[in-house]
């Protein structure tokens, strides 16, 4: 039964995709109605991270923003939900991205670690590299419980060419050799394991990062560049993005200092865009430890 009922979904799940946009935007408005003004999901998870976060706003001013951001959560999912069977030019046409710095590493014969955060819509993204880079796509995952929604997604994801990493496999893969340059791009603003993480301060907050972008980016000693994703505020829908370079050379760089560097740049677009992040998330569930230890610190380190 409950295989059937997963299989019905799926089906949903497609004929919903081939929608217009128009039409999934009314569905994510009573979607949005649904589960944040009926069911109020994490509603209070939402409002106490903005109000940790942005201590000096009203409580108006919160409500404001988490309005926005609600409607983007659910607009997010319609996206995804879309990129089902959204065509190579109309994805192409919703973001607009410079990439001729990616272009430059891949005349250069060069891979490339990109680090992002979960701005705007990271799926849209992702696809969007696939489509227009030259490099191949490598993007680190968490994998689903369920099989079937598991299969549904890595279709999506792989439509135009992106190998799926997950998270367990992420250092093997990274150093496995491909026909061609790679750019392995990881989403890090995760919560992490408190005594295993770097810990720092983002958005007033002592927060702890996952510190694997930073091994793969030290094993690889490529560059690495920083990635964002905005919204077009006059068009539902479309996004604009840019990069920064972190680092060209990894292994000089001072430890923790690129994953500095990627909090520094979130922290930014999150002040500029507070309604574009992902707030729904418990980030800041685990205390700071007592006691770290070096490696858990940003710290300058002797070239290898």
């Amino acid at each position: 039964m409950k295989a059937f009922s997963t299989h019905l979904f799926l089906m949903l799940l497609n004929a919903v995709s081939k929608l217009s946009w128009g039409v999934l935007y009314k569905l994510s408005d009573i979607v949005r109605f649904l589960i944040f003004d009926i069911g109020q999901y994490r509603k209070k998870v939402v409002l106490q991270n903005m109000r940790n976060s942005f201590p000096e706003l009203s409580d108006t001013k919160i409500h404001e923003i988490a309005a926005k951001f609600y409607r983007n959560f659910t607009d997010i999912i319609f996206e995804t939900i879309k990129l089902k069977s959204i065509s190579r030019e109309d994805l192409l046409d919703r973001i607009d991205l410079d990439v001729s710095i990616l272009d430059d590493y891949y005349q250069k014969n060069q891979n490339l670690v990109v680090v992002a955060g979960h701005l705007g819509n990271w799926e849209m993204l992702n696809l969007f590299g696939s489509a227009r880079l030259s490099h191949q796509m490598v993007v680190v995952y968490h994998e689903l419980q369920n099989d079937a929604f598991e299969d549904w997604f890595k279709n999506v994801r792989t439509r135009f060419g992106t190998e799926m990493v997950t998270m367990k496999e992420a250092i093997s893969k990274a150093m496995q050799p491909r026909d061609r340059p790679f750019v392995f791009i990881l989403i890090n603003d995760q919560s992490p394991v408190p005594e295993k993480a770097f810990w720092t301060r983002f958005l007033n907050q002592d927060t702890g990062v996952f510190r694997g972008v930073e091994l793969i980016a030290r094993r690889l000693n490529s560059p690495v560049l920083y990635m964002a994703i905005l919204k077009n505020e006059a068009k539902r829908g479309f996004y604009r993005g840019y990069f920064k370079l972190i680092t060209e050379t990894p292994k000089q760089a001072p430890n923790n200092s690129i994953l500095q560097a990627q909090i520094d740049f979130l922290e930014q677009d999150i002040v500029h865009q507070p309604d574009n992040w992902l707030w729904t998330h418990k980030r800041w569930k685990h205390p700071r430890p007592a006691h770290l230890n070096p490696l858990q610190l940003l710290q300058e380190i002797q070239s290898e």
